[in-house]
């Protein structure tokens, strides 16, 4: 066998910020089913670990080539965590302040981790969902002069996924048939900003989109009432809490809006929370890909789409984000930090350095 080796990339950057994107694309060898292709796009290649890095970088960019953000102005956001994750990385290499709004209910490792990276976390009550803390952002931004990120309404969102995660998958595709196309959606960015290019490039291409099954917003046909801003002014009737972290807001972000009066999906396919737990966890163990819940739903969906498949299909499953962010969620129940059994009874089989039993 040949030994592995580097070259390196050939280029040193300025700036982190200029390592975000040219995330790549994984053949899954173990686990997905005989006779079709089933490959990853694995967004916690990017910088801050998720895909959010795009659109977080995108958004400063934006504002500061159109002047809606000042030198030293302090930004301010409602998120479930990537995108806070990846606006404090941002920040941080820009020198802007961050303030991040969050309910209460997503992981301790999400508001760690911007703290960290220098940014104040504000918590609001999870019984107010996702429009408690998005309406806590606005009233922050109105009310002191800082710059609204405004992830679900703003152009710089879907436009960063027009121009680099389309076409890395279409330069990724180049020599092969690309038959299936598979997403979740947060603020709908990914999929509307991979849409517009696949939909000219690539027709043949199937578009599929998914959602929480416990929270199929999308697919109840209402569409919550917005302001003259695209900003919502209601929470989702059909909205409920659900596991997958970063996945469905309480309402339909203007964003996403696009991929649904344009048709940019061609299916909507619901996933249950502890399916995307499952697979997440079979992903890990069994292809050594650490993603998150999100990322196990998405994939939960395309292994549905992979069954029913024609042979030789060829599917891309987007991975938003890396594990790493769900230690305190249900993810990680029954993953002992002490030994098991059985690591206790491998330890007792020689006798250099065991530990006292538990």
């Amino acid at each position: 066998m040949t030994q592995r080796s580097t070259e390196g990339r050939g280029r040193r950057y300025d700036s982190v910020l200029d390592t975000i994107g040219n995330t790549p694309a994984i053949r899954i060898n173990r686990i997905a089913p005989e006779g079709v292709n089933v490959y990853v796009k694995f967004e916690a290649f990017n910088p801050a670990g998720s895909v959010k890095d795009r659109l977080a970088v995108n958004i400063i960019e934006a504002a500061e080539r159109s002047g809606a953000l000042k030198p030293g102005q302090t930004v301010v956001e409602a998120t479930s965590g990537n995108t806070g994750i990846g606006l404090a990385m941002v920040c941080a290499a820009k020198g802007y302040p961050l303030v991040v709004t969050m309910a209460e209910s997503f992981s301790v490792e999400r508001r760690r981790l911007m703290r960290f990276l220098g940014a104040k976390v504000v918590l609001t009550p999870k019984g107010l969902k996702g429009f408690g803390m998005y309406s806590k952002a606005k009233e922050l931004a109105e009310t002191n002069g800082w710059f609204l990120a405004s992830q679900f309404e703003t152009e710089a969102n879907a436009d960063i996924h027009e121009s680099t995660t389309a076409r890395e998958i279409l330069a990724d595709f180049a020599d092969d048939k690309l038959d299936y196309f598979v997403t979740g959606y947060g603020t709908g960015g990914t999929v509307t900003g991979v849409a517009r290019v696949l939909r000219k490039e690539s027709p043949g291409t199937r578009i599929i989109l998914s959602e929480p099954a416990n929270a199929a917003i999308v697919g109840s046909g209402y569409v919550n009432t917005r302001n003259a801003a695209h900003q919502p002014t209601e929470g989702h009737p059909n909205f409920e809490p659900h596991p997958i972290q970063g996945w469905t807001p309480d309402f339909i972000p203007w964003v996403l809006q696009e991929s649904i009066d344009k048709g940019y999906f061609d299916e909507l396919l619901p996933v249950a929370g502890p399916d995307g737990i499952a697979w997440s966890r079979r992903l890990a163990a069994e292809e050594g890909i650490f993603t998150g819940i999100s990322g196990g739903a998405s994939f939960a969906v395309g292994m549905q789409v992979a069954e029913q498949a024609p042979a030789g299909s060829t599917i891309l499953i987007m991975l938003p984000d890396t594990g790493e962010r769900y230690l305190s969620t249900p993810l990680f129940e029954g993953v002992e930090e002490g030994m098991t059994e059985e690591e206790m009874a491998i330890s007792l089989s020689t006798p250099t350095a065991q530990m006292a039993a538990e």
